[in-house]
């Protein structure tokens, strides 16, 4: 079987979300799934301030963070996360710093990776978001499969990122339909190209 760990960081639930229909489609592809949240390192003050933010920490409270073990159990490897300034938010990064040991062991070579991401406006950072953390997957000698144009719901308005899935929330709208469908597609074509590798390198 093919292990599947997707790794978010969501502040007021859009990247969750897409985390979440990741986690699904990727059971339904025939993979073991673990979907994890990386830790809140945002100040207390700044969280309650902004009741959206303060609602989702309140209501993913049973979600299981993050953990080095999750990397290397994992065959693959979805990583979520919103942009801040054209960039990964910092609580990912951080959990992402902390693979030093990890990469130095050569534990993350020949992990299947991809990555999404979501924005408040349409021309927020999606795309160089998620090339900042592909500079990540290339350190660690990780194989980064994204979604190209290989599926058509990538020619749906609204979607198109071969990059990875990336939603636009103009603040306060949710995923809907073609940014779920692109992101089930994700998953389903990185567990494919997992479950095909790991049979090649069993035969070689």
């Amino acid at each position: 079987m093919t292990n599947v760990a997707v790794i978010y960081y969501s502040s007021t639930g859009h990247v969750h979300k897409l985390a979440e229909a990741a986690a699904v489609a990727a059971e339904k592809a025939g993979a073991e799934v673990r979907l994890r949240k990386v830790a809140e390192t945002a100040s207390g003050t700044a969280v309650t301030t902004n009741p959206e933010w303060a609602g989702h920490v309140a209501a993913t409270g049973g979600v299981t963070e993050a953990t080095l073990e999750d990397l290397e159990w994992a065959d693959v490897l979805l990583f979520g996360t919103p942009t801040r300034f054209g960039l990964p938010a910092a609580q990912l990064k951080q959990f992402i710093d902390s693979t030093g040991d990890l990469w130095n062991q050569g534990r993350l070579v020949n992990k299947v990776v991809s990555s999404f991401t979501s924005t408040s406006t349409t021309h927020g950072g999606q795309e160089s978001t998620l090339l900042a953390l592909n500079n990540t997957f290339y350190h660690w000698g990780a194989i980064i499969v994204p979604p190209g144009y290989a599926d058509p719901v990538q020619f749906a308005s609204g979607n198109g990122n071969p990059y990875g899935t990336s939603h636009i929330s103009h603040d306060t709208t949710p995923p809907g339909g073609e940014n779920l469908g692109a992101i089930e597609f994700q998953a389903r074509r990185t567990v494919e190209i997992a479950t095909a590798l790991k049979a090649g390198f069993r035969a070689a």
